[in-house]
């Protein structure tokens, strides 16, 4: 590893394990950017999913923390963390099919042990289309192989489970992590659900009062923030008080050709990456 301009490590990110409904790959390499010229001491992810930001970041700073109010993604992370081996072992001898799908979506997750609980939602996110959280459907491609295969799956796990040494994994809702880890050296970064979507990855998970209540923790906090939302005259307007970066993404919503959104990159500060067209 090599050190960056503020004398924190420099590491090459790493992907994903599995696809997330809202996940940040065709925006990350521009906040990930953003985030290695902010000077913080802190990285903090009040909404990690999957992690698409989290992990793709290449600045490591003296602390991170990630946290997300859905039970099954803490959980993952927190087997791939410290009992990653057994974990493989659970999933060695898996294979891509519409039976074992449908099996595990009929199963209730509060029924398994740690393992199998991280076991099911992995198989699920890997084999169900679009990376859909909520509703899933069993995706196929003609075009390409299995989704799910642990040989290539495998190092992939690997790379997961040796990034997270070290990150502090919380499972609390925004409105008690952000004062958590709020101070002068923190940098949050805020992936919320999107307008219209509060319910894509549970119900109650999130609701449409929920941005402004995320709206006036950013007036308050002593740290920064980076948000990343859709863009909808009703976001516009709830963080009116903050600087706002339009920005234009594609994305696959459906089992139809990529189109093409209007997303805005919003901050509590003013940053050079953020005025440039």
């Amino acid at each position: 590893m090599e050190s960056n301009l503020f004398g924190e490590l420099e590491s090459e990110g790493v992907s994903p394990v599995a696809p997330w409904m809202g996940g940040k790959r065709n925006l990350a390499k521009r906040l990930t950017r953003i985030i290695s010229t902010v000077d913080h001491q802190i990285y903090a992810e009040p909404f990690v999913g999957m992690g698409g930001v989290f992990l793709r970041r290449s600045f490591i700073p003296k602390a991170e923390v990630i946290n997300d109010f859905s039970g099954d993604v803490i959980n993952l992370f927190r087997i791939l963390q410290r009992h990653y081996q057994q974990f493989l072992d659970c999933l060695k001898f898996q294979i891509t099919s519409r039976r074992e799908f449908e099996r595990l979506i009929k199963t209730d997750p509060t029924t398994l042990t740690d393992l199998e609980r991280a076991a099911r939602f992995l198989y699920l996110q890997k084999t169900a289309f679009g990376g859909k959280v909520t509703g899933q459907s069993f995706g196929i491609s003609p075009d390409r192989g299995g989704r799910f295969n642990i040989s290539t799956l495998a190092p992939m796990l690997e790379d997961v489970h040796e990034r997270l040494a070290g990150v502090v994994i919380e499972n609390l809702s925004f409105t008690e992590f952000i004062p958590r880890y709020d101070r002068p050296g923190t940098l949050f970064y805020c992936d919320p659900p999107y307008f219209g979507c509060e319910d894509d990855y549970g119900k109650e998970m999130f609701s449409k009062d929920d941005f402004s209540r995320l709206a006036d923790l950013m007036e308050g906090v002593k740290g920064k923030v980076l948000l990343s939302i859709n863009d909808t005259p009703e976001i516009r307007s709830i963080f009116s008080a903050f600087h706002q970066k339009q920005v234009n993404v594609t994305y696959t919503v459906s089992e139809t050709a990529p189109q093409e959104f209007s997303e805005l990159i919003i901050s509590n500060f003013d940053h050079p990456l953020l005025r440039l067209s």
